[in-house]
């Protein structure tokens, strides 16, 4: 049986669990490709001391490493936080087809929220699917924060 979009956001959703168990913000990301996994990532920024190291820049290096090519053509990068724009500036440059998240971004999300660059005249779009699973992603940010600023006091 061929997996869903909540099957792999669901996925994603463990990876943001990895990401939170490492004191980063939970973000996980997983690309898919002709159904398979060929990539995954959480975010990790903090602990490699690389403000690239979003979730779905890690996702798309790991892809990029096992297809042996930058450019993911027909792949699907499912993400449980609407990416923010050097996050779609490097989906477009590999290529992405589809580019499924949970919750949106109200700060920097660059799919909608604040901006849309796949809506751009730039040479590569991605179709843009959002709102899956977002409750489930939304709570994982919203528990993690609130932890956060509980400890700080």
């Amino acid at each position: 049986m061929a997996k869903s979009d909540i099957d792999f956001m669901n996925e994603a959703l463990a990876l943001a669990d990895e990401a939170a168990a490492l004191g980063e913000v939970p973000v996980g990301a997983l690309l898919v490709k002709d159904g398979m996994v060929i990539g995954r990532g959480c975010n990790q920024p903090i602990g490699r001391h690389d403000p690239t190291a979003h979730a779905e820049v890690i996702a798309l290096r790991d892809a990029a490493a096992r297809e042996g090519n930058y450019r993911l053509t027909g792949a699907e990068l499912f993400v449980t936080l609407e990416p923010c724009a050097m996050c779609a500036g490097a989906i477009m440059h590999a290529r992405i087809a589809r580019v499924v998240f949970g919750a949106a971004d109200p700060k920097t999300g660059a799919c909608g929220s604040v901006v849309n660059l796949f809506d751009s005249l730039l040479n590569h779009h991605a179709v843009v699917v959002g709102g899956v699973l977002a409750d489930a992603c939304g709570a994982r940010l919203s528990s993690f924060f609130s932890e956060r600023r509980r400890a700080a006091n």
